[in-house]
């Protein structure tokens, strides 16, 4: 039986320093589904990787052997010994990486509880490994349901009514060090969706927006001409450095941007004036050595924590009613996988009772030499009949069984009645093939590896 299994880091469990080293851009994310599905056990890989998490969806056969093999994958990815990873690596199995997933898409895992643009970033994941091939029926599944969970929860719940994003607490803690925005030299490094937000909260504050972006210069002009900013290319960053109060920088880069030497020279010529450095990027945009210089303020996404947690009082009053929404949707899913796994067995039961009246008949056949082909037809509907009445309940049966009992039911009756699962029954079946049901069936019995804490 495939089995799901993920494999990830976020903010909970490792700091930034680590996270940076996980990081995947969208290319990144589709070569190293690639390279994981090419391994032995990993038949379907989705990637999602933000600044507080980098998470592998898996579909394995043998979990054992994927997680080791994927674990080594990441290792060497990062430059860093198995065994240092694991550490910091939680992988949830089955029904409870779905529950996991649900848990990010709906906003309860992230740093900011409810936040908005995680649906998008998971959705977005989904999409390129689905382009690049690296998908198949019980991953699709999987993430169709999560991200039809994440719009419940914020359509039938507040947990995302008062705005609060990472941007928005940045800009929050540039307000708190500086006391006040308006008449502010702002840059911001980047042109993406974080910088637009972040844009947008600085123009609410009444800052004035320097947009520093070498690629998607397009879009960085579109932003610029709505909240009233310009733009310059990176070779311009030193000058804009020289009058700037705050550095906000988000962009996509696996390299540094702003150099501790660089910004030495800079602050030189500044002459004593300090400088806010707030590097929300993963990985880190900014040298952390630069934090060291005498004026320079540097803050990471890490350091956004504490000023979370002052935004959060109202959203925390939604959050048990998200995760019931969670967990209805999470029993939906597990119903829908336990059929997963009766499929192949009631499929293999229907064959052997056909196969049995095959024999009868074909036993039989010499000795009715005076019945019609009529009374032959009658008799063996009356064979099928009997075999599909005898069958029926244990097919039922089989089809609602629980966790508790799930699995070990099903290998009794291959057991009792001889079947062999032919390895092409291992195949997830299509949604059309399920009913989908409504009522709680967990996942199997098989122990999970250690949860995401």
């Amino acid at each position: 039986m495939n089995e799901l299994l993920a494999l990830g880091i976020s903010h909970k469990t490792a700091p930034v320093a680590l996270r940076e080293r996980l990081a995947f851009t969208e290319s990144e994310a589709v070569e190293f589904a690639r390279e994981a599905t090419a391994t032995a056990e990993v038949l379907e890989a989705v990637i999602i990787s933000t600044c507080n998490r980098s998470e592998i969806y898996l579909v394995v056969g043998d979990p054992v052997r994927a997680e080791s093999d994927v674990l080594g994958l990441l290792a060497r990815r990062a430059g860093i010994r198995p065994t240092e990873l694991a550490e910091a690596i939680y992988s949830p199995r089955n029904c409870d990486a779905a529950r996991h997933l649900y848990r990010v898409t709906a906003g309860l895992e992230s740093m900011i509880v409810g936040e908005a643009e995680v649906q998008g970033q998971v959705r977005r994941a989904h999409e390129a490994a689905m382009r690049a091939g690296c998908t198949g029926p019980l991953s699709n599944r999987m993430f169709a349901a999560a991200l039809s969970t994440g719009k419940r929860v914020r359509s039938e719940t507040e947990i995302g009514a008062s705005r609060v994003s990472v941007p928005s607490v940045a800009v929050d803690l540039a307000l708190s060090v500086l006391g006040g925005l308006q008449q502010r030299h702002v840059v911001i490094l980047g042109a993406g969706e974080t910088s637009e937000l972040t844009a947008r909260a600085l123009a609410e504050q009444g800052a004035g927006t320097i947009f520093v972006a070498n690629r998607h210069a397009d879009r960085a002009l579109s932003l610029a001409r709505r909240f009233g900013g310009s733009v310059v290319g990176l070779d311009k960053l030193p000058d804009q450095l020289l009058h700037a109060d705050i550095v906000l920088s988000s962009t996509s880069s696996p390299h540094p941007i702003v150099g501790r030497e660089e910004l030495e020279l800079v602050m030189a010529e500044r002459r004593g004036r300090p400088l806010l450095l707030i590097d929300i990027a993963v990985p880190r945009d900014i040298d952390p050595a630069c934090a060291e210089l005498e004026g320079v303020s540097l803050y990471d996404i890490d350091d956004l924590q504490a000023v979370v947690s002052r935004n959060l009082s109202s959203r925390a009053e939604e959050t048990p009613r998200a995760l019931e929404i969670v967990e209805e949707e999470i029993h939906r899913f597990a119903r829908w996988l336990g059929q997963l796994d009766a499929l192949p067995t009631v499929s293999a039961l229907r064959e052997h009772g056909n196969a049995i009246v095959e024999q009868v008949l074909a036993e039989n056949s010499g000795r009715w030499e005076s019945a019609s082909e009529r009374d032959i037809a009658r008799v063996e509907a009356i064979a099928r009949a009997v075999m599909s009445r005898l069958l029926h309940e244990p097919t039922i049966r089989l089809r609602s069984l629980g966790a508790d009992r799930g699995h070990a039911s099903l290998e009794i009756v291959r057991e009792l009645f001889g079947l062999q699962q032919d390895s092409s029954d291992q195949r997830a079946p299509d949604a059309a093939e399920l009913a989908e049901v409504h009522d709680l069936r967990d996942r199997r019995n098989a122990p999970a590896a250690r949860s995401p804490r």
